[in-house]
């Protein structure tokens, strides 16, 4: 049987007739075989992207958390209609730019002060609680480097105002990339946020020196009874996950249902 074989020679192709070369045959099956297994893989290998410092960092503290924290979860419904209604007028009145995350940084600080367990930690003897001198929140900023948590250093001693004029230096400073260590230093508790992805509830990893994190969710209008009748006000979750070895779970819902009742009488906030 002939057929009709075509190859290069010195840089140029010829035809020639000739009978079947098995050898030759599965030379040539054994090149394409390699060839096709060699663009298998290439287009098989997955792309390797490095990790930068800052995603190697969170990654280290969030795994420590897991692993040394005996953490509880909680959720609640916070109807928060007069805080949306009466938050601009109050901004216009004070001459002040405080936003809704203002309002919950200084309810969580007025709670733990009520709840002083939620800004303890264990001892390295594992046999006391210490309890922080000062107060802080920290709180979750999405800046261009990665996920960072300023801290809003000693506010149990601070009003909303000077809350908001802080948080907002805090913000500024996440994203332009110019928080120091002390910025980071002394959260109890820590505040996140996605409601502004559409995130309804969901529950937060606390740092590995935060005996709690508050995660709230999207604002949204939801339809629930009041004196008979049926109302649309302005709801939200509010969830907690918090350490069960400081705290047992009364106690942290106790401490949550301060933050909600704060929030939904706003204006005592702004005393």
């Amino acid at each position: 049987m002939l057929f009709w074989i075509h190859f290069r020679v010195t840089g140029s192709y010829y035809t020639q007739l000739r009978r079947p070369d098995k050898r030759f045959i599965l030379a040539r099956i054994r090149s394409l075989a390699t060839i096709l297994s060699r663009m298998t893989t290439e287009m098989t290998q997955p792309q390797s992207i490095p990790l930068t410092r800052i995603q190697k960092l969170i990654g280290r503290l969030m795994l420590q958390s897991k692993q040394s924290k005996a953490s509880g979860y909680l959720s609640i419904h916070a109807d928060l209609t007069e805080l949306t209604g009466m938050r601009r007028e109050y901004c216009r009145k004070a001459g002040v730019r405080a936003t809704t995350n203002d309002f919950f940084f200084l309810a969580i600080a007025r709670a733990i002060k009520k709840h002083p367990l939620l800004a303890a930690t264990i001892d390295a003897a594992r046999e006391n609680l210490v309890l922080s001198e000062k107060i802080g929140v920290g709180f979750a900023v999405a800046a261009p480097q990665g996920l960072v948590v300023p801290v809003l250093r000693d506010v149990g001693h601070k009003s909303l105002i000077e809350i908001a004029a802080a948080s907002e230096i805090l913000v500024v400073k996440s994203r332009s990339n110019k928080l120091t260590l002390e910025d980071f230093d002394g959260a109890n508790v820590v505040l996140t946020g996605l409601g502004m992805y559409g995130i309804h509830q969901f529950y937060a990893i606390a740092p590995p020196s935060a005996t709690a994190i508050v995660s709230i969710g999207l604002i949204e209008d939801a339809v629930v009874p009041m004196k008979g009748e049926l109302c649309v006000r302005k709801r939200m979750d509010v969830s907690l996950a918090y350490d069960g070895q400081i705290v047992d779970e009364f106690y942290a819902g106790a401490f949550l249902r301060h933050i909600v009742d704060q929030l939904e009488d706003p204006w005592s906030l702004t005393k």
